[in-house]
């Protein structure tokens, strides 16, 4: 039974045009393959699918490189003779723009001026105004922000300090160091847990306790000077 003809136009079903072009690509990739081996020729094919899939055959005996350029001696032409014409372009534009922006910037560090009109002097003169404006603005930002930053600083110890002054009032038995006192050689170093940097140091009041233990047998006695800690 023969078959039927195949109308050629555009299949519509997404999936059915998949199946149909890996199955036609890998018929091409196969006759291409049998006219190397056969005929000894070389072939390349390049296919972008239309999900923009790249698939490339080349004969084992040759490189795509090779291809285009036997291309392009047999037909006499360049192909890459107006894309390198484009690129040439751009490196020039670039160059006169890169030059542009240095000329810009010795202007602006008070050198090259002389060529300069008084209209371009003005307009310079402006520029640099308002770029100074800017920097000053952003210089007043960060010292209002360093100056805040001290100001919660200088509050915090203040309270940390208050609060050990309240604590030296409500037990004797401990509280800040007092200059000229005398009590360094009984006193600790302490922080506040929330700056570790505010170190004070701390009176501890002694208290001496008598083991009578010791005194037995006639030996010699001995006090032990210990301190109550928070």
């Amino acid at each position: 039974m023969a078959r039927g003809k195949i109308q050629i136009k555009r299949i519509e079903n997404a999936t059915n045009r998949q199946v149909t072009y890996s199955k036609r690509r890998n018929g091409l990739f196969k006759k291409a393959n049998e006219l190397t081996v056969l005929c000894d020729a070389k072939v390349s094919l390049l296919m972008v699918s239309s999900s923009g899939k790249f698939r490339e055959f080349i004969s084992p005996s040759t490189t795509t490189k090779q291809v285009y350029d036997e291309y392009q001696k047999l037909l006499g032409i360049d192909l890459w003779k107006s894309h390198y014409e484009t690129m040439q372009e751009n490196l020039k534009k670039l160059k006169e723009t890169n030059k542009i922006l240095k000329r810009q910037i010795r202007q602006r560090l008070g050198e090259c001026l002389n060529d300069l009109r008084f209209a371009d002097l003005l307009s310079l003169e402006k520029e640099m105004e308002t770029a100074v404006e800017v920097v000053r603005l952003r210089k007043e930002k960060l010292i209002m922000n360093q100056i805040q930053t001290k100001t919660k600083k200088i509050r915090n110890a203040a309270g940390c300090n208050n609060r050990l002054y309240e604590f030296d009032m409500d037990d004797p038995h401990y509280g800040l160091v007092e200059d000229g006192v005398g009590y360094y050689d009984s006193a600790v170093i302490g922080y506040s847990a929330n700056d570790p940097h505010n170190v004070f140091p701390l009176r501890l009041q002694p208290s001496h306790h008598h083991h009578p233990n010791l005194h037995h047998g006639g030996g010699g006695g001995s006090d032990r000077t210990t301190y109550t800690l928070l």
